[in-house]
Order: C-alpha cells, then sequence, then structure tokens
C-alpha cells in the first residue's frame, strides 16, 4: 500500500510521521522549506504533560535541556499574589528564597516582599495562606528546538522520507489513493493512500480542497521579547495583571514571563486592540520599566535576544476531512487567547489521526473510523474556542463584570492560570465522551476516576515480558491496551500469577478480540476495585473500565472502538477496485 503523504514539516507533520512509523506505516513529508527551522529565540511553545510525553516518547529523548519544565506558577494582581501553584517534585529544587515565598504565600520578591503591601483596591483578594501543589509542569521550548529534535528523529526513521524544497502545488483524489504534485528544484507527483495537511495557518492543502476557515482575526496581540536576565523567581512563570508601574504603556494591564534553559525569559505584554506601531524602541523601554518593577531596582542588566509582536487568531476550518484528504494542528484550527496553546491541540490532533490511518493502512478501508478524526478532534477544540469567546468580554472588557460583582477580579486570575496551566475548558485536554467510537452501554460496565473518553492516567504496569514500565510508553504501537488492575502482583514475580486467577481467561479474551491488543497489570488505578479491566485505545484514551473479565462485553467495546464491525473481503476489495 502507498505511503501517507504528510505536507508540512513543523511540530505536527514531524510528530505524526513519527507516529505513524511506530505503528508501521511508511510516510512521505513534504517540506516547503530547505529543511532547517530559522532560530528564533522569541518564538517558543509551551507542552503539557500529555503532549511532552508524546513528543519524547515518538523522538526517543527527554526535552529536559532543550526546554524548562517550569518550578512554580504564581498570578499577581498590581502588588498582591492571588494564585501560587507548586508542580510535583519542584519544590525542593527551588533556590531558598523563592521556596519559603511559595510556602508563605507572601509577596511577589520573596522574602523581600516588594509587592508585599495592600494594594488599596478592594477588588483584590487577601494573599492565600500557602502554594498549591499540581502535577507534572508545563514544558517551556524554543520551536526550532523542538522541530530540530522531531527531525532528528526523523532522520533515523527508515520509514519516514523527508523531501525538502518540494512546495505544494496540486492534490488529486480517487477512490484508491491521492496523488500530490510539488514545485521546486524536484519538482515531481507523489502517490499516497492518504494526504494530510499539516502546513500552517495559511494551508495550501485547505485551499485545494476548498474548505472554508470562518473565525476571528486578531483577537489578541502582545509584543514580545526573549532576553537573558536574573529574575527573583528562578524556574518559576507568572502572571502580572495591572502592574503599579504601568507608565508609558498605559495600556499594557497584563505581563506574562515565561522562563526558559540558561537564565532565557520569554516576556509577553498585552497590546490594545488594533493596528498600533509598536518599535524595538519602544520594547526596550517596557523591559526596563518592566525589570525594575519587578526587582526593584533603577538599572537592572539584561541581554536582548529577541522581539516581535504575536498576534492570536481564532479559526475553526469547516471540515477537516475531505475523502482521503485530511487537516490537522494550525491548517485545522487557530487558537491561544487567555492563556491556551495551539501547538498542544495540533499534537493531540496527529495522535488521534496515526492510529486510526494505521488501522485503514493495515485492515483496509472503515469511513466510520476515519470520520471519528472530525467528530472528536474539531468537538474539542470548538469547545475551547467557545469557552474563550465566553470568558474574553469579562476578561479584556473594561469596568463591566469587574465592577458589579465581588471577587470577580480573583475569578479572572483563575481563568487565566487555567489557560496557562493546561485546565478547566479553556486548558485541559479534550474528552471525546460524544464520539462516535463510544463502547456501547454494559452491566459490566463500572466507573473510575477516569471517565470514558478521557485521557487515562500515567500509572505503572507490567508489561508481557515481564519489565514495568509506564502506562504511556505503551501508547501508539498500533494495539488497544488492556489493562488488568490486580493489587499485590507487583510484589510476586510475574511467573507466579501469569497463570493463576483470572489471568488465563483475560489472556484468552485479549487474544480473541477483533484489533492487535496487548494485556498489561497495574498495581492500582484511580478509583479503580481489584480486578477491575480497562480497554484503552492506541492514543491514551479510556473506552470502558468492566467488572472483573467479561469476554463478551471486552469484545464489543473494541469492536465499537474501530468504528464498528470491520468490512467484510468482498467490500475492501470492491473499495480497492474503485
Amino acid at each position: 500500500m502507498d505511503p501517507v503523504i504528510v505536507v508540512g514539516a513543523g511540530p505536527v507533520g514531524l510528530t505524526l510521521a513519527l507516529a505513524l512509523a511506530r505503528q508501521g506505516v511508511p510516510s512521505v513529508v513534504l517540506d516547503g522549506t530547505p529543511g532547517r527551522d530559522t532560530p528564533r529565540a522569541a518564538r517558543t511553545v509551551v507542552l503539557h504533560e500529555d503532549t511532552a510525553a508524546l513528543v519524547e516518547r515518538l523522538a526517543g529523548t527527554s526535552l529536559d535541556g532543550a526546554g524548562l519544565r517550569w518550578t512554580g506558577w504564581r498570578a499577581l494582581r498590581r502588588k498582591q499574589v492571588t494564585h501560587q501553584v507548586v508542580f510535583s517534585g519542584a519544590s525542593d529544587a527551588l533556590p531558598p528564597g523563592v521556596r519559603g515565598a511559595l510556602t508563605a504565600g507572601r509577596g511577589a520578591r520573596g522574602t523581600d516582599g516588594a509587592f508585599g503591601a495592600d494594594s488599596g483596591d478592594p477588588a483584590d483578594d487577601a494573599v492565600p495562606d500557602g502554594a498549591a501543589t499540581a502535577g507534572p509542569a508545563p514544558l517551556h521550548i524554543a520551536q526550532h528546538l523542538l522541530t530540530d529534535i522531531l527531525r532528528a528523529a526523523v532522520a533515523h526513521e527508515p520509514l519516514v522520507e523527508l523531501a525538502v524544497d518540494s512546495r505544494l502545488d496540486a492534490v488529486e483524489q480517487e477512490a484508491a489513493g491521492v496523488t500530490a504534485h510539488t514545485r521546486g528544484p524536484s519538482g515531481t507527483w507523489w502517490r499516497g493512500s492518504y494526504l494530510v495537511g499539516c502546513d500552517g495557518s495559511r494551508s495550501t492543502v485547505r485551499k485545494l480542497q476548498d474548505i472554508r476557515f470562518p473565525g476571528r482575526t486578531a483577537v489578541e496581540r502582545y509584543a514580545v521579547a526573549a532576553l537573558r536576565t536574573e529574575l527573583p523567581w528562578a524556574g518559576e512563570a507568572f502572571l502580572h495583571r495591572m502592574p503599579p508601574w504601568r507608565t508609558t504603556n498605559p495600556f499594557a494591564g497584563e505581563i506574562v514571563a515565561r522562563p526558559l534553559p540558561d537564565g532565557v525569559w520569554r516576556l509577553d505584554w498585552l497590546l490594545p486592540p488594533g493596528k498600533d506601531l509598536v518599535t524595538p524602541e519602544l520594547v526596550v523601554t517596557w523591559i526596563r520599566e518592566t525589570l525594575g518593577g519587578w526587582t526593584g531596582e533603577t538599572t537592572v542588566s539584561y541581554e536582548l535576544l529577541d522581539t516581535g509582536v504575536h498576534t492570536v487568531h481564532h479559526r475553526l476550518a469547516r471540515r477537516w476531512r475531505a475523502g482521503r484528504v485530511f487537516l490537522a494542528g494550525d491548517a485545522a484550527h487557530l487558537l491561544g487567547s487567555c492563556g491556551t496553546h495551539g501547538l498542544d491541540e495540533g499534537l493531540r490532533d496527529a495522535d488521534n489521526l496515526a492510529w486510526k490511518l494505521a488501522a485503514v493502512w493495515h485492515d483496509g478501508p472503515h469511513e466510520t473510523l476515519l470520520d471519528s478524526y472530525q467528530a472528536e478532534r474539531r468537538a474539542c477544540v470548538a469547545a475551547r474556542l467557545r469557552a474563550a469567546d465566553r470568558v474574553l468580554p469579562a476578561l479584556r472588557g473594561r469596568g463591566g463584570l469587574r465592577t458589579l460583582v465581588p471577587g470577580a477580579a480573583r475569578g479572572q486570575q483563575t481563568l487565566l492560570m487555567e489557560g496557562h496551566l493546561g485546565r478547566g475548558t479553556l486548558g485541559a485536554p479534550g474528552s471525546y465522551t460524544a464520539s462516535p467510537l463510544t463502547a456501547p452501554p454494559c452491566e459490566a460496565e463500572v466507573p473510575v476516576d477516569t471517565p470514558p473518553g478521557a485521557q487515562v492516567v500515567d500509572v505503572p504496569v507490567t508489561a508481557e515480558d515481564g519489565t514495568v514500565v509506564p502506562l504511556r510508553e505503551r501508547l501508539g504501537r498500533r494495539a488497544l491496551l488492556v489493562v488488568l488492575v490486580a493489587p499485590g502482583s507487583s510484589v510476586w514475580d510475574r511467573r507466579h500469577w501469569v497463570s493463576a486467577g483470572v489471568m488465563p481467561r483475560l489472556a484468552a479474551a485479549v487474544t480473541a478480540l477483533p484489533h492487535p491488543a496487548e494485556l498489561l497489570v497495574a498495581e492500582r488505578y484511580p478509583g479503580a476495585a481489584p480486578h477491575t479491566v480497562l480497554l484503552v485505545r492506541p492514543d491514551g484514551h479510556l473506552v470502558t473500565a468492566l467488572n472483573g473479565v467479561r469476554p463478551a462485553d471486552l469484545y464489543a467495546a473494541a469492536e465499537a472502538t474501530l468504528g464498528g464491525p470491520a468490512p467484510s473481503t468482498t467490500t475492501r476489495e470492491q473499495a480497492g477496485a474503485r
């Protein structure tokens, strides 16, 4: 069968190609550039727990070093700290002064208390008594470094062909495949089974398929600077609303600071609506003013690395599939207001689509399975865009809700924190609760802390070879995962329980499933009783949780996950003949 054609060699396109290769599917990546990303220190991305783990799994390397996992997050309003978060395992690594400030929850400059005075604004709520703890930290990395890591992995993957200087200009479809033409020094025709447009907001693939891309232009604008300096909050990201020193930039009521490795920081100043020119000289003035306000010093040394203006658009493609052509990443959606990050969703697009393309590539066409990509992913992105549209008037409006509702300012800070940290309706990973692949209801289904359609928790599991690995390490291998929750299994050697109790019956049920599946054993899973059996999709979303070994129910759930009964051999032959 022909390879999958991936148009675009950014993070989404490269991730999709690697995800396909992990499942035994060859691909051709058409790169319209010479094969190099221009380094831009101010062009960075934030990856949350699931997307960072996906990239590390596919690239076969850690992103630590190239990027920085934040030790904490704080939000300030005027002179008051309103929210503080310490990420799991991070507090012990903080400098004593910073660790003390997080524990006490007083003052934005650690023990110095530069912002510890009362702001005098009744809208400011009291400073919390202590910092909240959270799960794994987001990872902040320069986009060109992320792309370089993925390119290096692609270079060592024999199932991926990277064609540089190959700019797409034509796509032709037929029943048995798709053909793409590229122009450039070696312009040629490429034959593929499917084609995925990962070619950005100005997607040629989307335009060639005549797919509309409605939405809102310039929802937010930010002046951006990347600089090397020393701030009092080492490794900690923060959001400062209504800073008290706003003089030269009276409209910049919000500043975000995100740390990177080697003492580099990215600073974003929210700009007023409009197209006012932002000159480098003006940005330098804001840098000096901001650093002086945070440190309390008249002159702060820094090395300016890069500047720019970041404009946020909200757009959503009408269709994400046109026959054998799909859209993913910025070609399908644009979002990013209120601290949210569009690349997260693009990587989730790739993860969702890869296993479905792999299933039909290996086993034959299955339209319901392919259609579910748009149904699941478009719904998730649309929900985030709707949530942002609902809260933007309150967050960016003048007066309004903040002046009418006591404590509204603190609620706004909470909404922004959710967007920045990947939580709540603004930032949390989507759940496929209304998916066409939802398993049919059955009496054996039991609730666990993860609802069906949501991402599973990354618990340790024992694999079939006896090794103990994180659950996420087994994802994306062209196999469903069947996880038995068996407390006490870690105490005994695998050879003692693999043929005892419910294991033989469960192993037989897994072998009989209509799709390759891997049997894993977990000591525990949040909210699951002993002998609960979890069925997990290759992209890490829970299908169902069953009370014990129920072969018929497990089979029905697996069949639904694949879009229903597989097409007959005759149907496949007819589809191929067309």
